[in-house]
């Protein structure tokens, strides 16, 4: 669309100072005359903008003047604040950031990207805890991902050398996703020794997707985990309540038992992990009896029990 064109030259201008129409059409994709074609059309629109002749001139914002056009809609703008959240206080390099960013938005917009700035606060720790330290070696490999540097550290007893892609937080535990030997890998950051950002450059495949990469590791890990099958028999309101503790591990069909009660099925990696979980629903659930998975699920609550009546009894 030419309006985007037109935005991307203003913002190009304003980063290089002068421009010729060769460049514009170079970094824009477009034909000189296009290019010139679209600068003239902004300087007759009234932008500030204006030609300078012969060797070593080109088109340029006068007096230097700056646009405030960033591409941001106000909803990107708020979303982009509330993202950065109060903690952006505490970084110098995002607080810069914001900082500029802020004066290169419209005025209309200003007020709402500030005030979402403080409004939303993440805390990590759990009620009782107190929040851990931020682990250095997440900066390490960040500034590695970012500079497709390899690194080099220890893992499992064993040396590594990987290409790193990109970093998940999921739930507060860090996730590295790389290259290897091997092909792609996981390995969680808390368990990485002696990270060292090494001058090798990495290799990142250019049609990576980091989020379709990080779901398909997800779902591999949790058929992993979900190797072990239990049918109960549970009241239908409290459906509702399993799956928010068993998440993806419990199934999504959910069956009429004909006495009052439904029939779900419920995943862990072993039946041994089924019965732990299982224990604290003593009350409101019931394995059904037949089925390899089911009868050593029954074993395990039936040991449960007897070692807490012996202890407590």
């Amino acid at each position: 669309m030419r309006a985007d064109r037109l935005v991307a030259i203003l913002l190009l201008m304003q980063a290089r100072g002068r421009v010729t129409a060769r460049q514009v059409a170079e970094e824009l994709e477009i034909s000189v005359a296009t290019a010139r074609r679209d600068l003239e059309a902004l300087s007759a629109a009234g932008v500030p903008v204006y030609p300078q002749p012969g060797r070593g001139g080109g088109w340029s914002l006068v007096g230097g003047a700056r646009t405030d056009l960033t591409g941001l809609t106000a909803g990107e703008a708020r979303a982009l604040f509330l993202l950065a959240g109060p903690e952006a206080r505490a970084a110098p390099e995002l607080r810069s950031a914001l900082r500029k960013l802020t004066r290169a938005l419209p005025e209309t917009f200003r007020a709402e990207a500030e005030a979402a700035a403080g409004a939303v606060l993440v805390d990590p720790a759990r009620w009782g805890e107190r929040e851990a330290p931020r682990d250095a070696r997440v900066d390490l490999l960040q500034e590695a991902v970012v500079r497709r540097r390899k690194v080099r550290f220890g893992y499992g007893g064993r040396e590594r050398l990987v290409d790193p892609w990109g970093l998940v937080d999921k739930s507060a535990t860090w996730y590295l996703l790389a290259g290897t030997a091997d092909g792609r890998r996981t390995f969680r950051v808390d368990r990485i020794a002696d990270a060292e950002l090494t001058d090798l450059a990495a290799d990142r495949p250019d049609e990576l997707s980091l989020t379709e990469a990080w779901r398909e590791t997800v779902e591999l890990l949790e058929r992993r985990r979900s190797s072990a099958t239990a049918t109960v028999l549970v009241e239908a309101r409290l459906v509702p309540v399993l799956r928010d503790r068993f998440g993806r591990h419990l199934g999504p069909d959910v069956a009429d038992a004909g006495d009052g009660r439904v029939r779900v099925t419920v995943t862990a990696h072993t039946p041994g992990a089924l019965a732990e979980q299982l224990a604290g629903w003593a009350g409101y659930v019931e394995v059904e009896s037949d089925g390899v998975d089911n009868v050593e699920v029954r074993a395990g609550l039936a040991r449960i029990g007897r070692l807490l009546a012996e202890r407590y009894g």
